[in-house]
């Protein structure tokens, strides 16, 4: 079954104002508007929480900004456990078609502290800025920043309020990670790292051991089966109507979805190939199987197995898009449980 949002909660359908003030020029029922002035409303329907956790979920949470000028911050896990060893890093970036979303979403939270505890990993979970107002490439920017950031106090020999950091965490062993847009930015960060050089060195000491890309959120002009035939329910975490709209409200001004940061397989993209041969990271794609991105998804794989990339996927039966941070029925939280255990296993072989 597909995920689906709270029946409380407002249904995720793309709707346009039609009224002759024009007020409203785009909208994702429940989740956005934007009005004809500019103006851009998020509705909360995702409650947002502090970064304290309970004492028995053996995890420990700080909020960091990491750039003042931009507002760009994160929010860290670390499993109480393993304080004495140094673990390796997960730079997270949450989904919400790079329109909404935050770190502090409840949904976010206590599923990222689950993975840092089970996964024995620490957790670097980045508020990127959010589209329209910052359109596309702001997140994947605010993604390179983070990992300066990171940089910075790999090598930084004055402690601080962040020296706990440079004792706990293992520098040498860095994951790319992300859901749905998130999932789309972990890749694009990389995909900078592996066509430039340059990033690479400007990025030393940190070293990066591989991308885990869960539901990645791709588009195209041409409709893929699972577009057209996959029944999603009236709220859906994500159906055709509102993925088209994030795409419309996150893309640069005249762009279609076959621009190469929706569609990394359109016809003339050299990138996907460049960065494979340049910076060859293990990837790890977690699919939905009644996921609208299910076909884009294989799609992704399979242009990676052509470069010879070390690329494996995982297929979680019976759920749909967003499932792990979305619904609690029995399938997903099982569903839930088998993606942590996936992503443990190839953190721990890659650290």
């Amino acid at each position: 079954m597909a995920a689906t949002i709270d029946p409380s909660l407002s249904g995720l359908e793309m709707h346009k104002n039609l009224n002759p003030q024009g007020a409203v020029i785009d909208e994702i029922e429940g989740l956005i508007r934007v009005y004809k002035d500019g103006r851009v409303e998020r509705l909360p329907i995702v409650p947002s929480v502090t970064c304290a956790l309970a004492p028995d979920m053996g995890v420990t949470s700080r909020d960091i900004v990491l750039d003042k000028f931009t507002n760009i911050w994160a929010r860290f896990y670390v499993p109480i456990l393993c304080q004495s060893t140094k673990l390796p890093l997960v730079v997270y970036f949450h989904g919400g078609g790079f329109c909404v979303g935050s770190a502090a979403w409840s949904c976010y939270h206590e599923f990222l502290a689950t993975l840092a505890k089970k996964a024995g990993c620490i957790i670097m979970s980045v508020n990127y800025r959010l589209a329209p107002e910052n359109p596309l490439p702001a997140a994947y920017e605010d993604g390179f920043t983070s990992l300066m950031w990171l940089k910075q106090q790999a090598t930084s020999s004055c402690g601080g309020s962040v020296d706990w950091l440079s004792r706990q965490c293992n520098f040498s062993s860095i994951f790319l990670a992300g859901d749905s847009a998130g999932a789309n930015i972990a890749h694009n960060v990389a995909l900078r790292l592996g066509n430039s050089n340059n990033k690479v060195a400007t990025l030393k000491p940190l070293t990066f051991k591989g991308t885990i890309l869960i539901q990645p959120f791709f588009g195209g002009e041409a409709r893929t089966n699972s577009e057209k035939y996959l029944a999603q329910p009236p709220r859906s975490a994500l159906s055709l109507a509102a993925s088209d709209t994030y795409w419309r409200l996150a893309l640069p001004r005249g762009s279609n979805r076959d621009h190469p940061w929706s569609n990394p397989m359109s016809k003339g993209s050299t990138e996907l190939e460049q960065y494979c041969g340049l910076l060859p990271l293990p990837t790890l794609v977690c699919i939905s199987e009644m996921d609208i991105l299910k076909d884009r998804n294989l799609e992704f794989c399979s242009a990676l197995g052509r470069t010879d990339k070390r690329v494996e996927h995982v297929m979680y039966k019976g759920v749909g898009h967003a499932f792990q941070i979305l619904s609690k029925s029995q399938l997903s939280l099982t569903r839930t449980h088998e993606m942590v255990v996936h992503i443990k296993a190839f953190i721990t072989t890659r650290s």
